[in-house]
C-alpha cells in the first residue's frame, strides 16, 4: 500500500481565499489526505461547515487549535502536518504549540511578529526534529528552480545587480476614502495588532527578499528603506536599497497602490557574465542573456531545458502552469520530506522554504521597519 501523509489545517474556513488554495495545491499530490481541521475559532457555524464540505469525521474538526494538536498528537491516525493559514498575530502561537505536540509545520508567511519569536520556532523544531515549512509560494514555479540551478552553474557569472519589484493596485481606492464606505484596506490586515509592524513589506516585500535570496543564494548584508503610509496606520508603499553579502547592490520596490499592476512580482538579476528576468504574471518564461548574446526567452516545458530543475513541470509546454502549481511543487517537496522523516532519512536536500527563510524574512521587515523610521538609515541584518 502506497504511503500516505495525512494534514490538518488551521484556518481557511470556505468563504476564505488563502485557505482553498493551500488545500487545491495539496491536492495536486495523490500522497495527501485532509483529515483534521480547526478552520475558524470564531465562527462555529463556519468552522463546521467547512468540515462538511470537505467530507472531515465531525469529530476531527475541532473548535480550537491547541486542542486539536493534542487531540491529533494521540490518535494512531493523527496528523503528519499542519498547514497555518491564519493571519499574521496567530502563526506564532498555533506553530508553537503543534511542534509541542511533536506535528511538522508548514506555515504562511510571514512567519510572526519577532525576530526572537521567529528564532525561538526555529530553534523549537531542530530540538524536536521536526520539519518546519514557510510557505513562499513563488519559489515553487519551475522557472525560478530552474534560474536557481543557472546562477548555481555560473551561466550569469558573478552576480553583480538585483532589481526586484513587486506592485499590486488593490488598495489603490484606500487613498480616495468615501464617508460611510468602509475601505478595502479595512481588514485585518490594516490593524497592527493583527497585522504586526508592517503591511506591504510584510505581505509582499518579503516575496521579493525570499525569491531573490532563493535564486542567487546572496544574503542581505545591510539595507536602507523609505516607506509611504498615505495616512494609512501600516505602509502601503516602500522604496528599499541593499546590499549584499558579495558586496553587490539591489533595489526593490514594492507598493499596494500602483495604479495599472494587478500581482506584478518581477525580478532582474545581473551577472558578470549575464542576466536573468522573469516576471510572476507571465511564470513559463524566463529571458536569459548571455554575455555578447541575443537574449533568450527560454520556456517550461522544453526540452533545451537541461536543468535538473525543469523535472517540475506538471503540464506539457504551451499549456499554462500558475500558482497552484507553485503551491504544489512547494507542498508535494515538504510531503516527501514528510515521508523521507517517517523512514529516519536525511531531509535537508528536499528544497522546500524553512525556518530559516521565515526567520529571514522577518529581519528583512523589522530592518526596513527601522531604517524608514530613522530617516533611510542603513541597518545591518
Amino acid at each position: 500500500m502506497a504511503a500516505i501523509v495525512r494534514y490538518g489545517m488551521v484556518g481557511g474556513d470556505n468563504q476564505a481565499f488563502i485557505g482553498k488554495v493551500h488545500r487545491r495545491a495539496i491536492r495536486f499530490d495523490e500522497r495527501s489526505r485532509l483529515v483534521a481541521g480547526c478552520f475558524s475559532a470564531s465562527s462555529e457555524s463556519k468552522n463546521r461547515e467547512t468540515g462538511e464540505v470537505l467530507g472531515l469525521d465531525p469529530q476531527r474538526v475541532y473548535a480550537g487549535y491547541a486542542e486539536m494538536a493534542r487531540q491529533e498528537a494521540l490518535r494512531g491516525d493523527g496528523i503528519d502536518f499542519v498547514s497555518i493559514v491564519t493571519p499574521n498575530v496567530t502563526h506564532y502561537e498555533i506553530a508553537k504549540t503543534f511542534l509541542e505536540n511533536g506535528i511538522h509545520v508548514m506555515c504562511e508567511k510571514p512567519l510572526c511578529f519577532t525576530v526572537a519569536q521567529a528564532e525561538e520556532l526555529k530553534a523549537l523544531s531542530e530540538e524536536k526534529g521536526l520539519l518546519f515549512g514557510v510557505n513562499y509560494s513563488y519559489t515553487g514555479y519551475v522557472l525560478a528552480k530552474v534560474m536557481r540551478e543557472m546562477v548555481q552553474e555560473g551561466k550569469i557569472g558573478k552576480v553583480i545587480n538585483v532589481n526586484a519589484e513587486y506592485p499590486q493596485e488593490w488598495l489603490l481606492d484606500d487613498l480616495h476614502p468615501v464617508p460611510g464606505q468602509e475601505l478595502k484596506l479595512s481588514v485585518w490586515r490594516k490593524d497592527p495588532a493583527v497585522a504586526g509592524i508592517s503591511n506591504c513589506v510584510g505581505d509582499i516585500g518579503t516575496h521579493i527578499e525570499n525569491f531573490v535570496h532563493y535564486v542567487t543564494g546572496l544574503n542581505i548584508k545591510r539595507l536602507l528603506a523609505v516607506t509611504n503610509h498615505f495616512g494609512q496606520p501600516l505602509d502601503l508603499n516602500a522604496n528599499i536599497l541593499v546590499e549584499y553579502d558579495n558586496g553587490a547592490n539591489g533595489a526593490y520596490w514594492c507598493s499596494q497602490v500602483a495604479a495599472g499592476t494587478l500581482n506584478a512580482l518581477a525580478v532582474r538579476i545581473y551577472g558578470d557574465e549575464g542576466s536573468l528576468e522573469w516576471q510572476q504574471e507571465h511564470p513559463d518564461f524566463v529571458r536569459y542573456t548571455p554575455r555578447g548574446e541575443a537574449p533568450r526567452l527560454l520556456t517550461r516545458g522544453n526540452g533545451y531545458l537541461k536543468e535538473k530543475a525543469a523535472a517540475y513541470s506538471q503540464l506539457p509546454t504551451g499549456h499554462p502552469e500558475g500558482l497552484h502549481v507553485a503551491f504544489a511543487n512547494l507542498y508535494m517537496n515538504f510531503i516527501t520530506a514528510v515521508l523521507k522523516h517517517k523512514e529516519g532519512g536525511d531531509t535537508s536536500g528536499i528544497d522546500f522554504p524553512r525556518a530559516q527563510d521565515g526567520l529571514n524574512g522577518v529581519k528583512f521587515v523589522h530592518a526596513v521597519v527601522e531604517s524608514a523610521a530613522n530617516n533611510a538609515k542603513w541597518v545591518e541584518l
